[in-house]
């Protein structure tokens, strides 16, 4: 998939470098990071992306069910990019689906890219037992393979949408790690660099403000959501994690994704008190 993330600009997590009304205010930790997260199976993010003052579009993130895959407990989960209509150069649908493991990586992706004439779709079955990646390339309506191929895995690796949710997972540590990821049928790299602090960060979908904790990081590859280079996230400092808001360098350059509204029983923003 060539272009896949434009999550992030229409993925992921994201906000514009300059131009935007809030700064997120870096601080001494005055409150415990909260070091257990939680996966919960029904929830439902929403998040508008945007760039510079132009909104572009939606990205809904969802953790369908969790179920044994292959042998191994995993969590489904789904991402949907959409442009708004009347964008000018954009004209964005895509879905991402990914099985996560209990240790955050993939043992399964789809994406699928619509375009006007047809759609694509990409598929990678990650076999860690027999050390295989299996690849699947094509287009829908008219019906046609055109890949269909086997690479080596002496690892496990990431797709694009199973390393957002082991940032998100991992994050509220002291720490930096390059996680191995199979991008657009490559074997590539992305740094990630978690810390234990935590930010005052404000959104219009919440009228206080978010402790957040923060990480940032670089790829040289792209990836889904069309992240290219520098990224950076805060997620909400508490067992949920749920991403809050983030920066991120696409294909067209910085975009923003902010948290627009959400579904998680017994979920609320935790406050940052002074």
């Amino acid at each position: 998939m060539k272009y896949p993330i434009l999550l992030f600009a229409v993925i992921s997590i994201i906000i514009l470098q300059s131009g935007f009304t809030y700064k997120p205010e870096k601080i001494t930790i005055v409150f415990p990071i909260f070091s257990e997260k939680e996966m919960l199976v029904g929830e439902d993010i929403n998040y508008v992306v945007s760039y510079s003052f132009l909104k572009l579009g939606e990205v809904r993130l969802r953790i369908i069910n969790k179920k044994e895959y292959q042998g191994k407990t995993v969590y489904n989960t789904v991402a949907y990019i959409d442009s708004y209509s009347g964008i000018p150069f954009v004209d964005l649908h895509q879905i991402y689906e990914s099985k996560v493991n209990t240790d955050y990586y993939s043992e399964y992706f789809k994406g699928l890219v619509k375009k006007k004439e047809f759609t694509t779709y990409t598929e990678y079955y990650f076999d860690y037992k027999e050390k295989s990646i299996h690849v699947i390339k094509g287009s829908v309506l008219p019906s046609e393979l055109w890949t269909d191929s086997t690479t080596t895995a002496d690892k496990m690796f990431h797709d694009g949408l199973s390393i957002f949710y082991y940032a998100r997972m991992n994050n509220g540590q002291n720490k930096s790690v390059k996680v191995p990821c199979f991008v657009t049928e490559e074997k590539v790299f992305t740094k990630i660099n978690f810390y234990d602090r935590v930010d005052r960060i404000s959104i219009d979908a919440v009228d206080h403000d978010i402790a957040c904790t923060y990480l940032d990081g670089d790829t040289d590859f792209i990836s889904v959501f069309g992240l290219t280079g520098r990224f950076e996230g805060w997620f909400s400092n508490d067992k949920a994690a749920v991403p809050i808001l983030a920066k991120m360098k696409v294909i067209i350059g910085n975009v923003n994704l902010e948290l627009k509204s959400w579904k998680r029983p017994g979920w609320t923003p935790p406050k940052y008190n002074n």
